[in-house]
């Protein structure tokens, strides 16, 4: 199995040995008045990932260089440039079987908590890199508009062939394949691989785990 790891834009040119994904809970235990102790279940907490990168300083035959970074210096300067922007970025984990063929893929927006860089004689000439980041949920208020239409004004689709105004709109429904997974079927059926938390929202009753879906499930696509 092989992997490519992407921070943001950057590739990074040899994936870590471990790659921990901590999806932390919110559950709270209370104890009733008669000393029972009950479970409140509560929606799941942000997940953290925390990395060590080796960023070679030589040219090894294993290590991938795309261009999105030259160096160790760049890498760092770009983590700075991170950390300072004060901005969410993706953080992506691309998986391959050993014949080649996708497997199921990880993208979470993040946002960099802390990173630090380590000369570590055991690496080398190579620089040692430890990363943690935190899962970003985007927020912020939502304005909805409404439209008072006055009953008179509607059209009967049964009379003219067109919608009638408030007619909710036909469900689109997808058919996972093969070496799909949430953030390529959120690309190509929504324009947009961010968008697969709604696709996984629509489908919680199917979905249990956001990375675990099978060819032949029937999926509704917002």
């Amino acid at each position: 199995m092989s992997y490519e790891i992407y921070i943001d834009d950057m590739l990074l040119p040899l994936p870590p040995e471990k790659i921990p994904v901590k999806y932390n809970g919110q559950n709270q235990t209370v104890s009733l008045i008669n000393g029972e102790e009950i479970n409140l279940i509560k929606p799941s907490g942000l997940a953290d990932i925390s990395i060590d990168i080796i960023i070679p300083q030589m040219d090894y035959p294993c290590a991938v260089w795309d261009g999105s970074i030259d160096n160790a210096e760049d890498f760092l300067e770009r983590l700075g440039q991170l950390k300072k922007s004060k901005r969410p970025f993706e953080f992506i984990i691309i998986r391959q079987g050993l014949s080649g063929e996708n497997l199921f893929d990880t993208s979470l927006d993040v946002t960099l908590e802390e990173y630090q860089a380590t000369d570590d004689v055991g690496e080398g000439l190579d620089m040692k890199v430890s990363i943690s980041m935190k899962e970003y949920k985007h927020y912020g208020t939502k304005i909805m508009n409404f439209t008072i239409v006055d009953d008179k004004q509607e059209t009967d689709s049964s009379q003219d062939g067109t919608k009638r105004q408030g007619e909710p709109q036909t469900q689109k429904n997808y058919t996972v394949k093969k070496g799909d997974c949430l953030w390529s079927i959120s690309k190509k059926q929504l324009g947009n691989g961010n968008r697969w938390k709604e696709i996984y929202q629509l489908n919680q009753d199917k979905i249990k785990n956001p990375n675990l879906i099978y060819p032949g499930q029937v999926l509704m696509i917002p």
